[in-house]
């Protein structure tokens, strides 16, 4: 056992000694010790529950003959540091959490891990670590939260986001939209919607890393607790398997990922946080190829916040399983790729169906005959930008307008909630990317703001940031170079013509070359935003967006 390193033989009895201070057993010393990562917290409402399903976790390894050691891991709640300063960090606690997972487990000498993550940064950050270290390892989130009610409606988190805006434009009142914030949330777990936390946790499952259910199921269910605990007995068959994370998260199990991203219509996140996974084991995305894939995958879920369903629907509707067979059904899905149950994709296929159709249409009658996400390029973005298509009012699919341009966040929510964005605008938010913002913040408020005084119809937002899980309307993020590398999003001025075509991948700035050549000519790079800490550090390493935001220490 790797975990022999600290605790066998006469030289490790110091080692021993140590853990006897903490009450181990040599009993419990004989067997594989297997590391817990406890993303718990007391600031985010989908880690709020995880010392639950942390000790289901810990009885299921003790049952199958295991020692489980707790040890804790960070978090950022996406939701209450957006808008501020925090959500510069949001982004950059990725490296941090892989980096701890790593230690933690080097350091150790652990025979497998289990990892407890449920929101935004903290499940990618964990995955990282899972393929860098490299030891049997099993995922379990903590689920989802159920939809809000209010009127006899369904409601979330981003009904919140959208009812300041609808406030600020006299849609509501302040009492109407204080109802809203009473009701949204009801409890924990991640953000009812296929936001990016629920995303990351569904495109898990697809990756192999969590058992069937670790999407869906919802955080309050007893299911999720049943499935905690399965997930400590599986990482011991793991362990005596030798099945480890790069056996599992090969090339064909990250497009198995991609096509699932496009057939539940996740968020745009995912296309920073799938290449920095891959990169942990080797495997190199090509952006071009999520285009390839989006043209061949049937859009057949719509779920919040683009449609009408929640992730409970979801779950009622067969979840993941369900959407993987139906795209088995046309060759989607590459069957054969292992998983952490220790079998097949599609050995634990067999006999999943359908049980809502309304939720996971058929293959001949999808929402869209095309994927959730599209790949832009043009030059505007020679390196690429994303936006979630689904999410998109028909009348936004092409799109020209005159730039409105904000070296800000906040200089863009101003110009948004004081009613100085027209109809046909197409904002643009630059200096906002993973090394000018720094840290490339989540963009749900001008998001929400622009769709709650109804302008998602007709205005476009740009940025070389990025946008929540939770964004919908022409929202096109990402641009790549950003800003503060010299790209060409750094070179548009107020009421320069700009031109989106989605279904055509083109995101074009229609200024001539010779005038854009004079620009780049007078361009200088701004000063740092950030000049001391973590920040300081982040933004001197990280890359560009397209690379997955990695660093050149990750």
């Amino acid at each position: 056992m790797r975990s022999d390193q600290v605790k066998k033989g006469i030289s490790r009895a110091p080692h021993r000694a140590l853990f006897k201070a903490m009450g181990y057993t040599d009993e419990e010393l004989a067997g594989p010790i297997i590391g817990v990562a406890n993303s718990f917290n007391e600031i985010i409402p989908g880690h709020i529950h995880l010392r639950a399903i942390t000790d289901a976790v810990k009885s299921g390894i003790r049952a199958a003959g295991g020692t489980p050691v707790e040890f804790g891991i960070p978090g950022v709640c996406d939701g209450i540091a957006m808008g501020h300063t925090g959500m510069h960090y949001s982004l950059p606690s990725r490296e941090l959490i892989a980096d701890a997972v790593e230690i933690m487990a080097q350091a150790h000498m652990f025979d497998g891990l289990v990892l407890i993550p449920n929101c935004d940064k903290i499940i990618p950050g964990m995955l990282m670590a899972a393929g860098r270290v490299n030891i049997p390892t099993v995922v379990v989130s903590g689920g989802p939260m159920l939809a809000g009610e209010l009127d006899g409606e369904k409601i979330d988190l981003n009904t919140v986001f959208e009812g300041v805006g609808a406030q600020a434009a006299g849609k509501i009142t302040e009492e109407g939209l204080k109802a809203i914030e009473e009701r949204a949330c009801p409890g924990c777990g991640s953000c009812a919607g296929m936001f990016t936390a629920n995303t990351m946790n569904c495109l898990t499952e697809v990756l192999g890393m969590g058992l069937p259910g670790n999407g869906v199921i919802p955080a309050v269910d007893a299911r999720r607790i049943r499935l905690a605990k399965a997930a400590g007995r599986q990482v011991m068959e793991l362990v005596k398997a030798d099945l480890r994370p790069r056996d599992i998260m090969t090339k064909a199990a990250f497009t198995n990922a991609f096509t699932v991203d496009m057939a539940i219509g996740g968020s745009t996140n995912t296309i920073l946080h799938l290449p920095a996974i891959a990169r942990e084991v080797g495997v190199e995305l090509d952006l071009n190829r999520i285009n390839e894939i989006s043209r061949r995958t049937p859009h057949l879920c719509h779920l919040r916040p683009g449609g009408p369903h929640h992730i409970q629907d979801l779950d009622a509707a067969g979840g993941i399983p369900a959407v993987m067979a139906t795209l088995a059904e046309r060759g989607l899905i590459d069957s054969s790729c292992r998983t952490v149950t220790g079998r097949t994709v599609e050995e634990n296929l067999q006999g999943v169906r359908v049980l809502r159709p309304d939720v996971i249409r058929p293959l001949d009658n999808p929402y869209h005959q095309e994927g959730g996400l599209a790949i832009l390029f043009g030059s505007l973005a020679p390196d690429g930008a994303v936006v979630k298509q689904s999410a998109v009012d028909p009348a936004m699919m092409r799109h020209e307008g005159p730039a409105r341009v904000f070296d800000s966040e906040e200089a863009a929510i101003e110009a948004i909630l004081g009613g100085r964005i027209k109809p046909g605008d197409v904002v643009v938010i630059r200096y906002e990317g993973p090394k000018g913002g720094p840290g490339m913040r989540e963009m749900l408020s001008p998001t929400s703001a622009i769709a709650g005084m109804g302008l998602d119809r007709e205005v476009a937002l740009l940025t070389d940031g990025r946008f929540s899980g939770a964004s919908r309307g022409a929202s096109i993020g990402h641009i790549s170079p950003e800003a503060a590398e010299g790209g060409p999003v750094a070179l548009v001025k107020e009421g320069d013509r700009i031109k989106i075509d989605i279904p055509g991948y083109r995101l074009d700035l229609l200024v001539p070359e010779e005038e854009l050549a004079r620009r780049r000519q007078e361009w200088r790079p701004p000063q740092p935003k950030i000049t001391t800490g973590y920040l300081a550090r982040y933004s001197n390493q990280v890359k560009s967006a397209n690379t997955g935001a990695i660093t050149d220490a990750g």
